[in-house]
């Protein structure tokens, strides 16, 4: 079974950069990608980023492209994301995420990040 936890979340202020993290442990873990999520109050999940296994490749949402970067640290089995200049409109709680190669998604418990103004 995989089990995520991501770090790194709190209170900062506007343009105080924070990088989240997130570590995968379980037995045979494989890996197809990685990624990170955030949750707005009553809202359904945004898809922010995702990187592949061997972290050659990345992808990320349109409107956080510049500030949000997705980096891996795959002998750590760490996914990063490096938040940059943020606003108030970025709290959040940030999921983690790691899609197997067979195909199962598993979940961090999530880390609340809070931008004052």
């Amino acid at each position: 079974q995989v089990q995520l936890v991501e770090s790194g979340g709190g209170l900062v202020q506007s343009g105080e950069s924070l990088k989240l993290s997130c570590v995968a442990s379980g037995s045979g873990l494989s890996i197809r990608f990685m990624g990170w999520y955030r949750q707005y109050p009553e809202k359904q999940r945004e898809w922010l980023a995702n990187i592949n296994s061997a972290g050659t490749a990345t992808n990320h949402r349109d409107s956080v492209k510049g500030r949000f970067t997705i980096s891996r640290d795959t002998a750590k089995n760490r996914v990063y994301l490096q938040i940059n200049n943020p606003t108030p409109e970025d709290t959040a709680v940030y999921y983690c995420y790691l899609d197997s190669v067979m195909g199962d998604r598993s979940w961090g418990p999530g880390t609340q990040v809070t931008v004052s103004s």
